[in-house]
């Protein structure tokens, strides 16, 4: 059975069941030992599999079926993944959001979609009965954990035995709509995006490739949806103590605890949780033998970190950094051995950040620079030349094809090309002689000045080497076509920011990508996305600049 057949008719899990009941599914925190470290617990495949079948029989007999939009609140938990396999097994298309993006926007969003059940935990339902026009659509309601003061039952109460068989359901086809995921809206509007069977199933092989079609083994997991498809993959998923919205914040001698507790293989973790766990190793060498491969994603890995990292784990270890959103999870990898053999040294002189090559099965175009719809490629900019910066547009079976919401999404972000659809990413980028992706910056967020553009990324790289800098970023202001280049700073502890600001000084004039700038103002700490702690709020930063420049003035 191939991994594409697990999406299609959800047996694949279900063989994993039958054939590993004992295997551990998700191992997850409850409690603290007497040390202070978390205490853990652990769910079987067998138990998993009967908890979603008790899940759906109760979900069938609430209304809730095949197509049923199902907003999903909840903690990454047993209890996520139960719910979520349950939806999956009757045909339900779950709706998950970051509740991180704010209590208005994410209204504001799930009132879009129109759901007809809400499964959440108390604070969620307690927004939809203070918004209840936003939710009135929903008729069927489940509280995980304890009910306050609405109605409907709670998921401990439905037990986590079935009481029967489910009925047969008939295979869904591979462009079948399976989810409704949201962007964080870091960077703008956030946007519903639809994922299909088809897309779901080739992310599952997509990342098995990458790993050398090695299985997972055991999988510390930091974003639910990889656990999704490492549970596919037969992995035991670890949970570390961690909240969503602040993964930073997350105590990296809880995570080295866990990965020595279960023989962690792979660890899947943002820059923001990266950052701190090296600092960890490097304070307090642990040799974590087991761990094998780590893969970062939701914004570039600093290249330090990706080389410190070297350092602190097992020589054999791979190290990948990733590029991928939830349009496209993954579009692009590249292993630290490739990254630090003089990759590295071109992006502190101006060429951006080596992403890798494109995903299996995934092809890459640039689109010459545009914030205008292209409905078709036909009479469109298409770059050709290895050192133009365009737009990076996206195609493959991974690859969403459509928004749910809202419909110009669909206008602005999607390319047809006769019957297959290109997403534009809104990142921009230029391809090397070796099919490589170089990362340049968010189209949004360039710097349009009066002698041309400035990408984010391309500058902050050369900038960030500079001793004392913890990190920077490059905004304009001013309006379009009129910018002044702005060099946001953020100082390592203890830097002396006048010698700092020398030395940036110094540095600008040294490159052709940097010489226009001229303005460095230092910010005591940059604001950053929601769902990775680690995408730089620069629209955020272009205020704060446009105001120090006018008080100063």
């Amino acid at each position: 059975m191939t991994t594409a057949t697990y999406w299609e008719t959800i047996d694949g899990f279900r063989q994993l069941a039958a054939t590993h009941p004992d295997r551990a599914a998700v191992i997850y925190p409850d409690g603290t030992t007497p040390g202070g470290l978390p205490d853990y617990r652990q769910i079987t495949y067998r138990e998993l599999d009967q908890w979603s079948d008790a899940v759906a029989e109760q979900l069938l007999a609430s209304g809730v079926g095949s197509g049923t939009r199902t907003i999903v609140l909840v903690l990454p938990s047993p209890e996520l993944y139960a719910i979520l396999f349950a939806l999956l097994k009757i045909g339900a298309v779950p709706v998950v959001i970051d509740p991180g993006m704010g209590v208005r926007r994410m209204v504001h969003c799930l009132r879009a979609v129109e759901a007809e059940a809400f499964i959440g935990i108390p604070p969620a339902h307690a927004l939809r009965v203070l918004f209840a026009r936003s939710f009135r659509h929903v008729r069927t309601t489940v509280t995980v954990g304890r009910r306050w003061f609405w109605g409907g039952p709670t998921l401990r109460s439905w037990g986590r035995r079935p009481a029967g068989v489910l009925p047969a359901r008939t295979p869904a086809s591979a462009d079948e709509l399976l989810i409704i995921g949201f962007t964080t809206g870091s960077t703008g509007p956030a946007k519903a995006v639809e994922l299909t069977h088809g897309n779901l199933a080739a992310m599952v092989e997509q990342v098995h490739t990458a790993r050398g079609n090695t299985p997972p083994e055991t999988s510390l997991i930091t974003l639910p949806l990889v656990g999704v498809l490492d549970l596919l993959l037969g992995s035991r998923c670890v949970l570390p103590p961690l909240i969503p919205s602040k993964v930073g914040s997350t105590d990296p001698a809880h995570v080295v605890d866990a990965i020595e507790r279960f023989e962690v293989r792979t660890l899947f973790a943002s820059p923001a949780l990266l950052i701190p766990l090296l600092a960890h190793l490097r304070a307090r060498p642990t040799p974590l033998p087991s761990l094998a491969s780590v893969f970062s994603g939701g914004a570039p890995v600093p290249d330090w970190c990706v080389a410190g990292l070297r350092e602190v784990l097992r020589a054999d270890a791979e190290i990948y950094a990733g590029y991928g959103s939830t349009e496209a999870l993954p579009m692009s990898t590249i292993e630290s051995r490739e990254l630090l053999d003089g990759l590295v040294e071109r992006a502190h002189t101006g060429d951006g950040t080596c992403i890798g090559r494109p995903a299996d099965r995934v092809e890459v175009r640039l689109l010459g620079i545009t914030d205008s719809p292209v409905s078709s490629w036909e009479g469109a900019e298409q770059l050709s030349g290895t050192r133009e910066v365009g737009e990076l547009v996206v195609a493959g079976p991974n690859v969403s094809t459509r928004y749910y919401w809202p419909a110009r999404a669909n206008t602005e972000g999607k390319i047809a090309d006769g019957d297959r659809i290109w997403h534009r990413t809104g990142d921009l980028g230029w391809i090397d002689e070796q099919g490589r992706i170089w990362f340049c910056g968010r189209k949004s967020q360039r710097v349009r000045t009066a002698r041309g553009p400035m990408f984010t990324v391309q500058v902050e790289q050369v900038f960030n080497v500079v001793p004392g800098v913890a990190r920077t970023a490059l905004v304009g202001v001013g309006a379009p076509g009129a910018q002044r280049p702005v060099l946001c700073v953020e100082l390592e502890d203890g830097a002396d920011q006048v010698a700092v600001l020398t030395r940036l000084r110094t540095r600008a004039v040294d490159f052709a990508v940097t010489a226009p700038v001229a303005d460095f103002l230092v910010h005591p700490r940059f604001p950053v996305d929601i769902r990775h702690n680690a995408k730089i709020g620069r629209e955020e930063l272009a205020r704060w600049a446009t105001e120090k420049l006018e008080s100063g003035r």
